[in-house]
């Protein structure tokens, strides 16, 4: 009989326990900085930049957020003026499409130009050819989650 590997030998664990520390840091990076919105209403903003005139749906999709939360930081993000939301047809049905603003971008860039030395050191004994391979399988195996997780947003 083949030896039962411990869940803490694990693929799954060694990425949670790595997602956690990443989480920690970026909440340590931007409490440290105070620099106005949280590390989620950045992941936000940057998906918006990416992803420009996206519905809430579709952002809470590639947030890995519920609708609710993510109405939540879209409400915080207007507040600030750091994006706009406007009502559009898709499929015949309304929604509210969002844009960044202008105020949104500059933000969005000073805050990547403050954090991006810091997580560029955490990763500086780790070279490019490596973080490449990694994210690509990474991103396999988050496609392969994908078709057997059932995620409610």
């Amino acid at each position: 009989m083949a030896e039962l590997k411990h869940y803490t030998e694990s693929i799954y664990y060694e990425i949670l326990q790595t997602a956690k520390f990443c989480k920690t840091l970026g909440v340590q990076v931007f409490d440290k900085f105070n620099l106005g919105i949280s590390i989620e209403e950045y992941s936000a903003l940057d998906t918006i930049l990416i992803n420009d005139n996206i519905c809430q749906r579709d952002l809470a999709k590639l947030i890995l957020k519920d609708r609710a939360n993510t109405g939540r930081l879209l409400d915080s993000l207007d507040k600030k003026k750091l994006i706009k939301r406007h009502v559009d047809l898709k499929n015949n049905r309304l929604v509210r499409r969002i844009k960044i603003t202008e105020k949104g971008k500059k933000v969005l860039q000073d805050i990547t130009i403050k954090v991006s030395p810091l997580y560029e050191k955490c990763v500086e004994k780790i070279n490019q050819s490596q973080i490449e391979t990694l994210r690509t399988l990474m991103k396999t195996m988050r496609n392969q989650l994908s078709e057997v997780v059932e995620i409610q947003i």
